[in-house]
């Protein structure tokens, strides 16, 4: 089975739903657009009794970029709700099935948020990460939520406030990925993965992951209010000088001169 969206893509094939990213031209960035279609691709994949495992995945050379800046520096309104990518995390999160995400390419800010909340997070060891909200005068703050149940608080710490970029090898060492292997081994090794994951009963499966994860409802509620955060600081003097300082390729305005 298969549907097609302009900017996502579902397919299920052999137990498999795999949920791909297919907006290359923004390397693959979080518009109002891909957020919608993104969570009801991911529903469709939630509900289909084929479905035993999903994989979050992507075309192009990036992953997801994060937030659409260009929507993200309109007026207030106009850039669309982010109800919708955080109706995926929550999700995702609280999703019976195990869910993989696939990374043939690098990821930032909020793509780093979607890969947080699945299971397992498999890359290419050649892909580069980083957080970069607060060069742009906003908050990591809707992405924090699945990142502080991953990764350890000193290293968030020095991630999120120097937004300096790391590799494959320290992303794995710092739990945000599971593996990174080479690249033309990426594909072998999601099929492992899922093809291990399969395997489980699927009731045993879902108790197993409720029982290694906070609960979904403080899990969302927590989300909401970070959402709400994280809004406030998009629309700020602040954030809108730095989104304007990205786009035109110049240092932002607090940057102290050389």
């Amino acid at each position: 089975m298969s549907a097609t969206t302009d900017l996502v893509r579902l397919t299920i094939h052999r137990g498999v739903a795999t949920v791909t990213l297919d907006s290359p031209g923004n390397r693959n960035a979080l518009s109002a657009r891909l957020r919608h279609e993104l969570w009801a691709c991911v529903r469709r994949a939630l509900a289909d009794d084929d479905a035993r495992v999903i994989v979050l995945s992507h075309t192009g050379p990036v992953f997801c970029a994060g937030a659409d800046l260009k929507e993200a520096r309109q007026p207030r309104g106009q850039e669309g709700s982010t109800d919708d990518f955080v109706a995926v995390l929550g999700a995702l999160w609280a999703s019976d099935k195990p869910v993989v995400a696939r990374l043939a390419g690098p990821a930032r800010a909020g793509g780093l948020g979607l890969a947080a909340v699945c299971d397992f997070v498999v890359a290419a060891d050649t892909t580069t990460y980083a957080f970069s909200e607060v060069r742009l005068g906003v908050v990591p703050a809707v992405i924090s939520v699945p990142l502080r149940q991953r990764v350890s608080a000193s290293d968030l710490h020095r991630l999120f406030l120097t937004g300096e970029v790391f590799d494959a090898h320290h992303a794995v060492k710092i739990g945000l990925l599971t593996d990174a292997v080479p690249k033309d081994a990426l594909d072998d090794e999601v099929r492992r993965l899922t093809d291990l994951l399969s395997l489980g009963g699927p009731a045993a499966t879902a108790a197993t992951k409720r029982l290694l994860r906070p609960s979904a409802a403080a899990f969302v509620d927590e989300l909401r209010a970070m959402q709400a955060l994280s809004q406030t600081y998009f629309s700020s003097p602040e954030g809108q000088e730095g989104m304007r300082a990205f786009a035109e390729k110049r240092p932002a305005s607090w940057v102290p001169a050389p």
